[in-house]
């Protein structure tokens, strides 16, 4: 019903603007110890059509660098990453998620990356 709605007040519209919402939601949990930490990010598909082939670009504090990821490649190691799907889990259907993660070193700086795009697309951070 929301859609249908959304479709009467634009019709007569000359653009095409979205109804504002993010169509991804991201969880990001840090675990820190002296020069290392862990990040487990949960990818959840907020829309109503299937995602298909999917990458997650964020960036890294300085002084940050992957040493091993887990359900994803990523790379770079440093700086803005791409983390990309893996064949067994392209397709993320609406309402479902997906979890990777990934290890690394730091300098100091064990903050989570300030935002994330998925397939171009900013999407909620629920980050903890």
């Amino acid at each position: 019903m929301p859609g249908e709605v959304w479709k009467f007040f634009t019709q007569f519209q000359t653009s095409d603007p979205s109804p504002g919402t993010a169509t991804c939601r991201v969880t990001d949990t840090v675990s820190a110890w002296n020069s290392g930490l862990t990040s487990n990010i949960t990818i959840t598909n907020t829309g109503t059509t299937a995602i298909d082939g999917w990458s997650l670009v964020f960036t890294l504090p300085g002084g940050q660098a992957i040493t091993s990821g887990w359900n994803t490649d990523c790379s770079p190691a440093s700086g803005q990453v791409t983390a990309r799907n893996l064949s067994h889990h392209a397709t993320i259907a609406p309402g479902a998620s997906v979890g990777i993660g990934f290890q690394a070193v730091h300098t100091g700086d064990t903050a989570m990356p300030a935002s994330y795009t998925l397939n171009g697309n900013t999407c909620a951070d629920t980050g903890s």
